[in-house]
C-alpha cells in the first residue's frame, strides 16, 4: 500500500514517478525508489522544508524543446523533446526547493546502460544554466578522466549552439550562434568554450586533472564517472561547489561501474543508499537505472527487462542494437561481462575476473567472529615487502544447512606515512579505509610486523588455530617480531623433523609448481579448492570493499599441465587479500603431518557443530 498521496501528474518528474509505480513505464528497483521518494516528499517534504514548484520544472523542461534541436540520430533536426527519464530528471532538479527559495539538490547521479542520451541531457542542462537560467558569470564546466571524453560532452553542447533552432521552416536558419546568443572560441571539433555574452558566462571543458585558476563553478558536469582513476577531482570540483553561494549543481553521469572502479562503485552505492532511503541527505538526487537481481540470470533472453537499464530502449535507441551485443555476448565470456554491465547495469568485475563473478558476488556476507570461538581455523599471512598492504586472514570450518562451510576474514595492514599518495598511486582510497577501521595504518614509513604479530597472537588466544600458512618472503622478519612479543612460533619443514612449541607456520608456495612432498602447501591446489568453494556455495567471504578490490585485481596464469597461481607482477593492483584466502583455503587432512592434530569434538565433518 502507497504511503504517499497520488498527486494532479502535471508535471514531467510528477508524470514519469506515477508511470513507473503504476507498472506502465518498466523500470528496476532503484528508479521505483527514486520515484516513491518524490512522490512521498510531495506528500510530507514540507516538514523538511521542501517544496515542488511545478512553473519552474515545467519552465526548465520546456528549454530543451522550446531552444534546442537534436543533433545526431534519426531525430536529428527535430526539437529537443525530452525522454520521459529526462523529465524526470531535469524537472527534479530544477523543480525542487528548499524554505529559503534555492534549489534543494545540489548533487546529482545519472547512471544508466549505454546509449541513453546521458551526455546530450546534461549538455543541455549545462546550456540552460549557462545564460538561460537568470546567473550572471556563470561558470560551467565539462570534466571527464581525460579531455577526449569531456570533450564528448562538451561538442554536444557546441553542436546545439550551432544546430538550427526548432520550429523554423526548411528555408529558415537561426542558431544560437548565428543569433548571438552565444559566442563560440574555436571552429569545428577545435571549439573549446561557449560564452554568454549577456551575463558574462562561460561553459568549457576540462580533463579532471586539468586545474584552472579560481574556478567559481556554478554547474560541474562529470561524465563517465566509471572511468576515473581517483576520486580526488571529483572532491576538488565538490569542494568548489559547496563554497558556491546561491544554486550551484553537480551533475555526474555513468554506465554502471565495474567492482574494481572504485570511484565509481563508491558513488554509486551512496545514491543508491540515499534513493532507497538507508541514507538521508535532501541534497542529493539519483537516477539508477540498472535491471534487477533477480533478472541477472536471464538477462540475455528476457527483453522485457531490458528497459529497466535502457530506459530509451525502443524510443531513441533501437532494441536491435541489443539484440546484436547480446548475440555476440553469448558467443565470448569477455563480451558477455561487458555486456551485462554496460549494457544492463550489472556490476560485474574487470574482464578477466578469475572466478565467476556472480558467485563471488554471492559468497559475500558477515563473519561473527565471536560467534566462531572454538571451531578449527587455520590463518594465512601474505607479507609486504615494505610499505604495500599486509593481509592476514583467517578461515574457519563450522556448519551451515547442515553441511561443512568454511567462514573467511582478512585484516589489513598498511602505514600511515604516505598513505594519501598511495590512496593516489593504486586508485584505491587506503586513507579513508584506515578511518572506517577497514585496515590499520600503522605508524612510520615501512610496516612494523609487530602489529601483525600481536593480531595473530589475539587470534590464536582466541581460537582454535591449527597453522598459520605464510608466503615465504620476510617470513624470517615475521618470526622476529613474533620473539620481540614473547609469542612462540615454530617453523615446520617437513614430518621428520620434530614439532616445536607454540603456532606452527607452514610455508605456502606462490607460483604454478604443484609441491607433493609434506612440507608446504602451493598455489595451485588452494586456488581450486577456493574456486570448489566458491561454485558450491561452501564459503562465505567477509564483504569488504578492499577484499573486493584484491578480488577484481588478481590475474591467474598457468603453466602447459593448466596449474594456476595468482600474478602480482601482471594484476591490475593489489591482491595480497585474495592471496591470503587463497592460502588459507586448504587444510590438510586429520592424518596430514601438516595439521595439528584438533579437538575431539571438531575430528570430523560430521561433529563440527552449527554456528
Amino acid at each position: 500500500m502507497a504511503t504517499y498521496a497520488r498527486p494532479a501528474a502535471d508535471d514531467l518528474a510528477t508524470q514519469y514517478a506515477c508511470s513507473v509505480l503504476d507498472g506502465k513505464t518498466t523500470a528496476g528497483r532503484f528508479v521505483k525508489a527514486a520515484c516513491t521518494r518524490h512522490l512521498r516528499d510531495l506528500d510530507s517534504g514540507s516538514a523538511r522544508n521542501l517544496r515542488f514548484d511545478v512553473g519552474r520544472a515545467k519552465h526548465h523542461c520546456g528549454f530543451f524543446p522550446a531552444v534546442l534541436s537534436v543533433t545526431e540520430g534519426a531525430a536529428a533536426g527535430k526539437p529537443f523533446k525530452l525522454l520521459p527519464w529526462h523529465g524526470f530528471v531535469v524537472a527534479s532538479l530544477f523543480g525542487w526547493l528548499r524554505e529559503d527559495g534555492l534549489r534543494r539538490f545540489r548533487m546529482a547521479w545519472m547512471e544508466t546502460g549505454k546509449g541513453q542520451a546521458k551526455s546530450p541531457l546534461m549538455a543541455g542542462i549545462g546550456l540552460d544554466m549557462l545564460g538561460f537560467d537568470g546567473k550572471d558569470r556563470a561558470e560551467i564546466y565539462a570534466i571527464a578522466g581525460d579531455k577526449d571524453q569531456a570533450n564528448v560532452l562538451f561538442r554536444d553542447a557546441v553542436s546545439m549552439c550551432r544546430a538550427n533552432m526548432p520550429d523554423l521552416d526548411d528555408d529558415q536558419f537561426e542558431s544560437l550562434e548565428s543569433r548571438g546568443d552565444v559566442i563560440i572560441r574555436g571552429t569545428g571539433d577545435l571549439a573549446w568554450k561557449i560564452e554568454h555574452p549577456d551575463t558574462n558566462s562561460k561553459f568549457q571543458s576540462l580533463a579532471s586533472g586539468d586545474s584552472i585558476s579560481g574556478p567559481r563553478p556554478y554547474a560541474v558536469l562529470a561524465d563517465e564517472i566509471h572511468e576515473f582513476k581517483s576520486a580526488n577531482p571529483l572532491q576538488i570540483w565538490k569542494a568548489a561547489i559547496d563554497k558556491m553561494s546561491g544554486d550551484p549543481l553537480m551533475l555526474l553521469g555513468t554506465n554502471t561501474p565495474a567492482t574494481n572502479q572504485i570511484v565509481g562503485t563508491e558513488y554509486s552505492e551512496l545514491f543508491q543508499k540515499v534513493v532507497t532511503g538507508q541514507a538521508e541527505d535532501d541534497s542529493l538526487f539519483g537516477f539508477i537505472a540498472r535491471v534487477d537481481e533477480s533478472d541477472w540470470e536471464t538477462v540475455f533472453d528476457n527483453e522485457d527487462c531490458w528497459a529497466k537499464a535502457l530506459p530509451a530502449l525502443g524510443v531513441t535507441y533501437p532494441v536491435d542494437n541489443v539484440r546484436s551485443r547480446v548475440k555476440t555476448a553469448k558467443l565470448l565470456l569477455s563480451e558477455a561481462l561487458a555486456t551485462k554491465r554496460l549494457y544492463f547495469g550489472m556490476p560485474t568485475g574487470a574482464e578477466g575476473f578469475w572466478t565467476t563473478q556472480e558467485l563471488w558476488e554471492k559468497c559475500q556476507g558477515e563473519v561473527d567472529e565471536e560467534a566462531l570461538q572454538g571451531f578449527p581455523c587455520w590463518l594465512s599471512l601474505d607479507l609486504s615487502k615494505k610499505n604495500d598492504l599486509t593481509a592476514l586472514s583467517a578461515i574457519w570450518l563450522a556448519q551451515k544447512d547442515g553441511k561443512p562451510h568454511r567462514y573467511a576474514k582478512t585484516w589489513y595492514f598498511t602505514t600511515k606515512v604516505g598513505i594519501e599518495d598511495r590512496s593516489r598511486d593504486d586508485n584505491a582510497p587506503y586513507d579513508r579505509w584506515a578511518a572506517m577501521k577497514l585496515m590499520e595504518a600503522v605508524p612510520g614509513a615501512t610496516i612494523d610486523y609487530k602489529f601483525v604479530a600481536a593480531k595473530v597472537k589475539d587470534l590464536k588466544a582466541r581460537h582454535n588455530v591449527e597453522f598459520l600458512t605464510f608466503d615465504p618472503a620476510k617470513i624470517d622478519d615475521f618470526i622476529d617480531a613474533c620473539t620481540e612479543i614473547d609469542f612462540p612460533v615454530w617453523r615446520f619443514k617437513g614430518p621428520e623433523e620434530p614439532e616445536g612449541k607454540g603456532l606452527k607456520l607452514v610455508s605456502h608456495g606462490q607460483g604454478t609448481r604443484i609441491t607433493f612432498v609434506e612440507r608446504s602447501l602451493c598455489m595451485p591446489k588452494s586456488i581450486e579448492k577456493l574456486e570448489d568453494c566458491i561454485l558450491n556455495g561452501s564459503v562465505t567471504v567477509e564483504g569488504s570493499p578492499v577484499t573486493t578490490m584484491c578480488a577484481a585485481n588478481a590475474i591467474v596464469v598457468s603453466d602447459p599441465m593448466n596449474n594456476r597461481a595468482f600474478d602480482k607482477k601482471r594484476s591490475r593492483g593489489r591482491i595480497d587479500g585474495m592471496v591470503s584466502i587463497a592460502q588459507a583455503s586448504v587444510r590438510r587432512s586429520r592424518n596430514s603431518s601438516v595439521a595439528r592434530k584438533r579437538r575431539p569434538s571438531h575430528s570430523s565433518a560430521e561433529a563440527i557443530p552449527k554456528i
